[in-house]
C-alpha cells in the first residue's frame, strides 16, 4: 500500500498555520489539490482569518458576449503576475452565462434557465468558492437593455433609459422607477447611496455632456428616487474639453474617474492629442487630473473612432480599441514610470474590442 503523504498526518490547525503564510493566490491552487484541502482551507474560521491578513487579488475581467454551453469560464488578467487566469462557471445550474459586473469579490451575470431557454436570471456568485444565488426574478427585456449596477452594500440596480430597478440584499422584490432622463445613460455606476450616469443633452451635430445623479436611501416605494443634474459652476468646461467622455469608478473611495480624449480645441470635430483621465472627489465635488496617456501607447488609438474603457476598483483602468490587438492599462498602484502598460495574449475577440470590469477575489464573499 503506497504510503500517506506526510503532510496529511499534521494536524489541522498546524496546516492552516502553515497555509496562512502563503499568498492567496497560492491558496487557491492549494484547494484544487484534493479534496481534503478543499475542505481544510474551505473553512469559516480559516476563512475569516485569511479576510483579515490577505488583501483580495486585483484582478481584470473580460466580458465575452459570445459564451456558448462549451465555454463557460472567466478570463482574468493578474497585473501582479503579469498573467491570464480562467475561473471556470460550470458549477452553476444554468447555461451561456455573460458576467457583467462584479463587487467584493462577487460576480454579477446573466444566464439562461435550463427550463426555459427564452428566460434569463441574474445571479450572484464567487466563483472561487462556487457558490450562488439567484436574484429576484426579472423580464427578458431588462437582460437585453438594462446595465447592471452593483456597489460594495449589496444593492443591485438595473438601468435603462426609461426606468431602473433596485434590490438590497436583504429584500425579495424590485423596486422600479422612471429614470425620468433626458437620454440613453452611459457609463453609469451605483456607490454607496447614489447612482450616476452621463447624459448627452447637445444637439444631433455636437454633443454636450452632463453629469446626472440621484439617492436611494430607502428600498421602499414610499420614497421614489429622482435624478437631478450634478453641476458646480467653478467646474467650468469640464464636459466639453472631453471628446465621448465615461466614467469608472476610481478605487475603494468616494472617487469617480471620467475618461475620455482631450481635445485640441474646442472647434467641432477637433482631433485629440491623449487620453486624458479626471478625478472627481465626491465628498467635495472638486475635479483633478489623476493621469494621461502617454504620446507613445496614444499612438495606437490615434485612428481609433470608438474605444471603451473599464475597470475601476483600485484605480485600475483599461483602454480597448479595434484593430490594436492589446489592451492599455493604467494602474495608479504601480511605482512611478510604470503606471502605464500593454496587456497582451488576449483571449480571442471577433471585433478586437473588449469590454470588462475589475474582479476582487476573495474566498470570504458570501453570495
Amino acid at each position: 500500500m503506497e504510503e500517506e503523504a506526510g503532510i496529511y498526518r499534521l494536524a489541522e490547525d498546524s496546516l492552516r498555520q502553515i497555509f496562512c503564510r502563503l499568498p492567496l493566490r497560492e491558496i487557491m491552487i492549494c484547494r484544487s489539490v484534493s479534496k481534503f484541502f478543499l475542505q481544510l482551507l474551505s473553512t469559516p474560521s480559516f476563512l475569516q482569518v485569511l479576510s483579515s491578513s490577505h488583501p483580495p487579488l486585483q484582478l481584470l475581467a473580460l466580458r465575452n458576449r459570445h459564451h456558448t454551453p462549451s465555454h463557460t469560464s472567466l478570463p482574468l488578467f493578474d497585473p501582479a503576475t503579469k498573467s491570464w487566469l480562467h475561473f471556470p462557471l460550470d458549477f452553476l445550474p444554468f447555461h451561456s452565462p455573460l458576467p457583467v459586473a462584479s463587487s467584493l469579490g462577487l460576480l454579477y451575470l446573466w444566464a439562461h434557465n435550463n427550463s426555459n431557454s427564452n428566460s434569463k436570471s441574474l445571479i450572484c456568485c464567487n466563483p472561487l468558492t462556487r457558490t450562488f444565488r439567484v436574484l429576484p426574478h426579472l423580464g427578458s427585456a431588462w437582460s437585453r437593455h438594462g446595465s447592471v449596477l452593483v456597489d460594495s452594500e449589496d444593492r443591485v440596480m438595473v438601468l435603462t433609459e426609461l426606468a431602473a430597478l433596485y434590490c438590497h440584499r436583504n429584500t425579495s422584490t424590485w423596486l422600479k422607477f422612471s429614470s425620468n432622463l433626458p437620454s440613453k445613460p452611459r457609463s453609469s455606476l451605483l456607490i454607496n447611496d447614489s447612482a450616476f450616469a452621463l447624459c448627452d443633452v447637445g444637439s444631433p451635430w455636437r454633443s454636450q455632456w452632463k453629469l446626472f445623479s440621484c439617492t436611494i436611501k430607502s428600498t421602499t416605494t414610499s420614497v421614489v428616487p429622482v435624478w437631478s443634474p450634478l453641476d458646480r459652476h467653478e467646474w467650468g468646461d469640464v464636459f466639453d474639453v472631453l471628446n465621448r467622455p465615461r466614467l469608472v469608478r476610481g478605487g475603494h473611495g468616494n472617487f469617480i474617474l471620467m475618461v475620455g480624449g482631450l481635445k485640441s480645441s474646442f472647434a467641432l470635430n477637433a482631433p485629440c492629442s491623449t487620453i486624458l483621465v479626471l478625478r472627481l472627489d465626491l465628498d467635495n465635488l472638486r475635479w483633478d487630473e489623476a493621469a494621461r496617456m502617454p504620446p507613445e501607447m496614444f499612438r495606437a488609438f490615434r485612428e481609433s473612432t470608438k474605444f471603451k474603457v473599464f475597470g475601476g476598483a483600485g484605480d485600475m483602468v483599461c483602454f480597448s480599441a479595434k484593430r490594436i490587438g492589446k489592451l492599455a492599462l493604467w494602474d495608479r498602484r504601480a511605482s512611478e514610470g510604470h503606471e502605464w502598460r500593454w496587456i497582451d495574449n488576449l483571449p480571442e475577440n471577433g471585433k478586437g474590442l473588449y469590454r470588462g470590469f475589475v474582479f476582487e477575489g476573495r474566498l470570504n464573499a458570501v453570495p
